[in-house]
């Protein structure tokens, strides 16, 4: 891995943050940081890509202001200050998300710990909103969870504390396996695996209940297949990582491998759609 990382600092307005993270998360981007200006993108160097970037830059030249700058710069802890900052996250009124340095007088069901450093994943974003939001409503209870892009290892904290029997979770990055590892041990959930490599690569001992996946919308209709041929009949998919406008896209794909929705549920523009396979 290299020991640096090219920073692309975008000025925006407030109003397109989001679209262009989500954009901008499709050119080997990983790391988000907001400024006073919009926002800062972060990403190992040989993985940006320029030529998507430029492609962005076109598609949305009406925007202004808009300024994209790309630099170098030596790996390290970019949001140390952020954690610094961080706010608790409630969801549900059930589910507390904090870091390890916040003391809440007030108890809640289920507390989980993340310390995020480079990892995507702290219950911040709406899209991990919503995937805790939803792994309440499903039973967990026993079952098998599979975390695909698992980042801070959130989504498989919180499907240990629901009773999962066990969950293999894996991310690419070797940040994320570090982060994760460690989130993990914090928040006392020993039956969480985490491996790095991606689901094409890795091997697992038998099929899974839950497969949870909060990516974005390519990686999604990329590794659908996948997703249901590790799923048991009858066992669930919960994706996220995508906008609202996307899901008949993502149906048209979940169709083809036998997976029909459940439900679905929206906060802002994203959503977070739950599927069964037949």
């Amino acid at each position: 891995m290299s020991n640096f990382y090219t920073r692309l600092q975008v000025i925006c307005d407030s109003s397109y943050s989001e679209i262009l993270m989500a954009e901008i998360a499709e050119a080997g981007f990983d790391t988000f940081m907001e400024t006073d200006t919009g926002f800062e993108a972060y990403a190992e160097e040989n993985k940006a890509d320029r030529k998507h970037i430029e492609e962005i830059q076109q598609k949305y030249a009406h925007v202004k202001p808009l300024l994209l700058l790309f630099e170098k710069v030596e790996k390290q802890n970019w949001n140390e200050e952020w954690e610094k900052n961080v706010d608790p996250i409630i969801v549900e009124d059930t589910v507390l998300v904090r870091a390890a340095f916040h003391q809440l007088n007030r108890k809640f069901p289920i507390e989980i710990i993340i310390t995020p450093k480079m990892s995507f994943g702290t219950g911040h974003h709406q899209t991990t909103h919503l995937m805790l939001s939803n792994q309440l409503k499903v039973d967990h209870k026993d079952k098998r969870v599979m975390d695909a892009g698992c980042g801070t290892a959130i989504l498989s904290v919180m499907a240990s504390k629901v009773g999962a029997k066990e969950v293999d979770a894996f991310d690419i990055d070797e940040w994320s396996i570090l982060n994760g590892k460690e989130n993990t041990e914090v928040n006392d959930t020993p039956n969480v695996h985490i491996q790095q490599g991606s689901i094409g690569d890795l091997k697992f001992s038998e099929s899974f209940d839950i497969v949870l996946a909060n990516i974005n919308k390519n990686v999604l209709i990329a590794e659908m297949e996948q997703y249901a041929w590790h799923l048991k009949p009858g066992g669930n998919l919960m994706i996220s990582g995508f906008y609202t406008k996307d899901i008949p896209d993502l149906m048209v794909v979940a169709g083809k491998h036998g997976l029909s929705e459940v439900r679905r549920s929206e906060m802002e523009t994203w959503a977070c759609v739950l599927l069964q396979k037949k």
